[in-house]
């Protein structure tokens, strides 16, 4: 940092903000610490009583904040023009970044804690998994010094590695087969619940339902409604039956199937009773998931934060679901404010 007479700041970059008072009308900065000064600035500044300016001395080997900010925008989207992400001007060494599109956000969660660890910078993100709309913010960063060393930057950029600390994966449009169990239904002593349900949680996507069978309560008609579903949708899900109850035939029906079970349980409430399994057919890999009761009633379930991994393509292990067991206990609030709360989180 120097001190220069006003009239030769031109071009010169602030060390602090300019503060401006008009009785009744301003008070607060005509200019933030980082501004560059342009030759039109100087008569304000010289109004303001600013004859002298501290300002950042260039010197070799440092970087200015915002030229740093842009460095971490990189490292977090991959660079400026990023398909899926939109960041803000640098400002005061911060930027922040949204989305373009419509998909899942995931993040390097590792790479984003060895980042953070670095210090004289700060990357903050809301949580990965978690379904972001064109407009949404993703993540705020900001270069806590004015200036910092290019060599600091060099090493962020090596604890990064080559992939992008964020990525959206957008959702595709996916074909739906609904396999509704219970003999009640089939027999219609009591109407469907679980259809209407899931078709108002399915609107948030861009998917249809091609299709929804009421194979009752045997497990070889339930295992051929699975089978002969999986031809024709990317995904089936199956409702009811999903207890350990020897009526309920859901689960040994999906297995008998031929899927293959990745989890019959999970550490989430509501939907302890949680299945997922991948069946092949046709050279495809479909998601074959079982959906207890509590997915028809309940306002968010485990549904909720595994449906959109499965509608991303991701291919889920157990690790990914008793990795819920933190954050898995929905509260059930008088008012949701779903996915703007800690469930699943």
């Amino acid at each position: 940092m120097k001190l220069v007479q006003t009239k030769d700041a031109v071009g010169h970059v602030l060390c602090h903000d300019i503060t401006q008072i008009i009785p009744g009308v301003k008070k607060g900065p005509v200019f933030k610490k980082g501004h560059v000064v342009r030759e039109e600035d100087v008569p304000v500044l010289l109004s303001v009583g600013k004859e002298n300016l501290y300002v950042w001395e260039k010197r070799d080997g440092f970087l200015h904040e915002d030229e740093a900010a842009e460095i971490l925008r990189d490292i977090c989207m991959g660079g400026p023009d990023s398909p899926t992400m939109s960041a803000s001007q640098p400002s005061e060494g911060k930027i922040e970044i949204s989305a373009k599109i419509f998909g899942l956000l995931k993040i390097n969660s590792q790479k984003l804690l060895e980042l953070n660890s670095l210090g004289q910078m700060m990357v903050a993100t809301i949580h990965s998994n978690t379904v972001v709309h064109k407009g949404d913010k993703l993540c705020g960063t900001r270069i806590i010094p004015l200036v910092i060393e290019e060599e600091k930057m060099k090493r962020a950029r090596e604890t990064a590695g080559s992939e992008p600390l964020l990525k959206i994966v957008p959702f595709k449009h996916k074909k739906i087969a609904l396999v509704t169990t219970g003999s009640e239904i089939k027999k219609g002593l009591i109407k469907d619940g679980f259809g209407p349900a899931l078709q108002k949680k399915l609107l948030e996507f861009d998917v249809e339902i091609v299709g929804q069978v009421f194979p009752g309560d045997d497990l070889d008609e339930i295992k051929a409604a699975i089978l002969s579903s999986a031809k024709s949708a990317d995904i089936v899900l199956c409702t009811g039956g999903m207890s350990v109850d020897p009526d309920d035939r859901t689960p040994g029906a999906i297995k008998a199937a031929g899927a293959q079970i990745v989890s019959y349980g999970a550490p989430v409430l509501p939907g302890a009773m949680f299945l997922l399994s991948y069946l092949q057919c046709g050279g495809r890999n479909v998601p074959v998931l079982g959906l207890p009761g509590c997915v028809m009633y309940a306002g968010r379930t485990v549904f909720d934060l595994v449906f959109p991994r499965v509608l991303a393509e991701e291919k889920l292990r157990p690790s990914d679901l008793a990795q819920y067991g933190e954050g898995g206990l929905c509260l059930s609030c008088e008012y949701c404010v779903y996915p703007n709360c800690g469930f699943g989180k």
